[in-house]
């Protein structure tokens, strides 16, 4: 090969080398100012200090917390108590989000990855209600194709910043938690009647009543007939649950169709003297509306006896049973 055809081969070696590079870049879709971006926070200028109010907006859902002297509420719950430990962890989590991948993006690609008016805006507000920052939280971001998106757990999160329409990020944290359910952000510790002395249940069809003496006395169903015999078991089920109720949402303070105007009645007293009068409502899904109050000078019983609870099903079926099912069964006869 002569020295002039070998020049040639490596001039066009370069050439093509250079092509196929510049083929790279433009087939990955990440121009040098996308690529500076990676790994910088998304929203740079937010400090956890400044925030006194998330506000959470999903098409005809807002949810607002607020920073109260003694902690954060939910304001559409007319002030229900938030979880501390969830807005914590939230603001912080949003302050460390990091961009993983960034691209342009146009008005087509915002509606499919529910980058506009279909996805979440998620605002940090001042005390002064101005805008701290601000992020849209679009569709799920899976690495692979799943069967069931809406109910897979993602891999990250299409996110956007108002101020930067054109642009699109993906996050590694899926932020499940950027949604406006009451439910995700309420404190869920309930009231909790224990060491139950004396218990009433007043049902629509019918009702019972249960007694003891003491602490680790039998319990002695009131009115028995002959051959009736009460089943300890259930009796301590029917008292021992209501020790272990637990909310899994607060109803908004207009909530309609509730039951709690014709309820079931539950009474209850405690071997140290306390008393609790607790109203159940219509079964909404899995959750029962219950109100209540207690004699107990109790501040946080006393905030959770001014709204209308959810508590799930399961925490007070023991203790609604009806009272056929509160007996021993009988043995059956044998037969012949």
């Amino acid at each position: 090969m002569s020295a002039r055809v070998a020049a040639i081969l490596v001039a066009l070696l370069v050439v093509l080398g250079g092509a196929a590079l510049l083929f790279q870049r433009q087939e990955s879709g990440h121009p040098p100012e996308a690529a500076a971006a990676l790994g910088k926070r998304v929203l740079p200028d937010l400090k956890a200090a400044d925030v006194a109010r998330i506000r959470i907006a999903q098409q005809t859902e807002t949810l607002t917390l607020e920073r109260k002297e003694d902690g954060w509420v939910i304001a559409e719950r007319d002030g229900f108590p938030a979880d501390l430990g969830k807005v914590r962890d939230f603001v912080l989590k949003m302050i460390e989000l990091k961009i993983g991948q960034s691209e342009p993006i146009g008005e087509k690609d915002r509606a499919r990855l529910n980058l506009d008016a279909s996805g979440s805006r998620v605002e940090f507000l001042d005390s002064e209600n101005k805008t701290l920052a601000a992020l849209v939280v679009g569709r799920k971001y899976f690495k692979r194709e799943v069967e069931n998106p809406d109910k897979a757990p993602a891999d990250g999160r299409f996110v956007q910043r108002p101020e930067a329409p054109g642009i699109v990020y993906v996050v590694s944290d899926p932020l499940a938690q950027a949604a406006a359910r009451s439910a995700d952000w309420i404190d869920r510790t309930s009231f909790k009647v224990e060491k139950v002395k004396r218990l009433e249940v007043r049902l629509p069809d019918g009702g019972w009543r249960i007694e003891r003496p003491g602490d680790n006395a039998d319990w002695k169903l009131a009115g028995a007939k002959p051959g009736e015999k009460l089943d300890i078991g259930r009796a301590n089920a029917a008292s021992y649950s209501l020790s272990l109720l637990e909310l899994d949402d607060v109803a908004p303070k207009d909530a309609k169709n509730t039951g709690l105007d014709q309820p079931t009645v539950i009474n209850a007293s405690t071997l140290d003297g306390a008393s609790y009068a607790i109203k159940v409502g219509r079964l909404m899904g899995e959750d029962y509306y219950v109100t209540f109050t207690s004699s107990r000078d109790d501040a946080r019983e006393k905030r959770l006896s001014a709204y209308t609870l959810l508590i799930p099903k399961s925490k007070l079926e023991d203790t609604l049973k009806p009272r056929a099912e509160l007996l021993e069964k009988k043995p059956a006869a044998n037969k012949k």
